[in-house]
């Protein structure tokens, strides 16, 4: 549910403010944001965030998606644990980082005021935050940053 309300508040940033996109881009990306979270093999370069950024590639190429695609679309899903997008992200990058920060934490809901409260009655998640934080820490902070160090586990 975390990756659909993703998109869907990164969807309607999006249209607030006019922002040009790729739509089912951003979608697989939500999609796959989180996809390193799950598995029990050692997590290599990137942390989590690291692995779903080679799921998504991997699925991008299954399915003939050209490498400038790849590579933004993958990149948002590598960065999307940075405190802040970098400045030279693309929209998608920007978008993706947007709505996984806002569903977790609740930063920048004042962007797209009561949203954030509608999808969580919509697909309700009790406890995600707190859950999903555990979920990183158990992960490991070394290996989830971008940039940081990794360890095999």
């Amino acid at each position: 549910m975390h990756s659909l309300r993703t998109f869907l508040l990164a969807d309607a940033r999006a249209r607030s403010l006019g922002t040009a996109y790729d739509r089912v881009g951003l979608l697989a990306a939500a999609a796959f944001h989180d996809a390193g979270l799950v598995g029990r093999g050692p997590l290599g370069p990137g942390g989590f965030a690291g692995r779903g950024a080679e799921l998504l590639d991997r699925f991008l190429t299954e399915h003939e998606v050209g490498a400038g695609r790849r590579a933004a679309l993958t990149r948002a899903v590598r960065e999307h644990m940075r405190p802040f997008p970098a400045r030279d992200a693309g929209p998608e990058a920007r978008l993706l980082h947007f709505g996984a920060w806002l569903d977790v934490t609740g930063r920048g809901e004042r962007r797209v005021p009561g949203l954030r409260r509608v999808l969580a009655e919509q697909a309700p998640t009790p406890w995600f935050p707190v859950s999903f934080s555990a979920r990183v820490v158990a992960c490991g902070l070394r290996r989830v940053l971008p940039g940081s160090s990794t360890t095999g586990r």
